[in-house]
């Protein structure tokens, strides 16, 4: 009887063992949904990519609304799957909560740290990457007004605006940046319509090429700006394909690298703050078929010296969540 236990003991950690072993991993996307064609699809595209590449499957859940942060990291906690990767700073909170209840199961976060033994936090320096395409936007004007226009009026994006505004004055000290923000509620980086609203109001007040870091608020802003005839900068996912020749270039912010990498580690995740900065290529900006006319060498030239001395420690970007100000412009 007692050999029995012993057997039976042991099929089940083996079983359990291997479980383990083949928990799918799975995300969770913030608001706005998997195909925004910015934030939340770069991730979905680093999930595929793993799920292409191992011929595994992941889980997925859309949220309706943002209180369903910690019913969704909870079921599929329970559900057994592990990583899990969610999409977005919000997630902070209801990951201090769920994380410590299921020690067994590795999390990753995106945008936030959250310090837990069990927690992976992945950020990224996007003001490196914003300061080179406010750069871009300088060379590019013609009028010597740029525009900003940012989603839910938070640190990290001003972060983003901060950057592109010091890249814009690297060029040109005497340029105007406008700056605005879509809003102060999570429905800012869905609403496209008043992301058109805004560019075209930049348009008038002179501005010839703005940059967007709204999330899918920010599809309305590139396509405003394409039939208004003014330049674009795209953000998160390459987006100079949505109107060629009409976006400048888009910021890249490697989220999909992050997810990928994340699956990749699957239930051995490290645990801690991993940053993706420019030298480590979680940031940069994009350049292929669709808006290589518009990008000069002499532009391409200059943005890849600076590129080079960022990553040499030469040239640091100001970070507005280090101290919240931002020297180059005002909100």
């Amino acid at each position: 009887m007692t050999m029995m236990k012993t057997l039976l003991g042991a099929a089940a950690a083996l079983a359990l063992t291997a479980g383990a072993t083949l928990a799918e991993p799975a995300i969770i996307f913030d608001l706005g949904g998997k195909f925004d064609k910015s934030f939340n699809e770069a991730a979905f595209n680093g999930a595929t990519r793993w799920a292409t590449e191992t011929g595994g499957t992941f889980k997925e859940l859309e949220m309706q609304s943002a209180a369903q942060r910690e019913q969704a990291l909870r079921r599929l906690a329970e559900s057994g799957a592990n990583p899990v990767v969610m999409t977005g700073f919000a997630f902070g909170d209801s990951l201090n909560k769920v994380a410590p209840e299921f020690p067994d199961t590795k999390f990753a976060i995106i945008d936030m740290v959250v310090d837990q033994p069990n927690v992976k936090s992945v950020v990224f320096t996007e003001q490196e990457g914003s300061y080179l395409v406010g750069m871009m936007a300088a060379m590019a004007s013609k009028t010597g007004t740029v525009g900003f226009i940012g989603g839910m009026d938070i640190p990290l994006i001003r972060r983003f605006g901060c950057g592109y505004a010091q890249g814009v004055k690297a060029v040109n000290p005497d340029a105007k940046i406008i700056l605005n923000m879509t809003g102060t509620t999570p429905a800012a980086w869905n609403d496209p319509v008043k992301g058109a609203e805004l560019a075209k109001a930049q348009k008038q007040q002179g501005a010839d090429v703005i940059y967007a870091a709204a999330g899918g608020t920010g599809i309305g802003v590139l396509q405003a700006a394409a039939d208004e005839g003014i330049l674009s900068i795209g953000v998160d996912s390459n987006q100079n394909y949505l109107h060629p020749g009409k976006v400048l270039t888009s910021m890249m912010k490697r989220v999909d690298n992050a997810v990928y990498e994340a699956f990749k580690e699957g239930a051995d995740l490290k645990p801690g703050v991993n940053v993706m900065d420019l030298k480590a290529e979680g940031v940069g900006y994009a350049l292929d078929d669709n808006n290589r006319a518009l990008v000069s060498k002499e532009m391409e030239d200059a943005v890849n010296a600076a590129a080079g001395k960022i990553k040499a420690g030469e040239l640091v970007v100001h970070d507005y969540m280090s101290d919240n100000t931002c020297p180059a412009a005002s909100f």
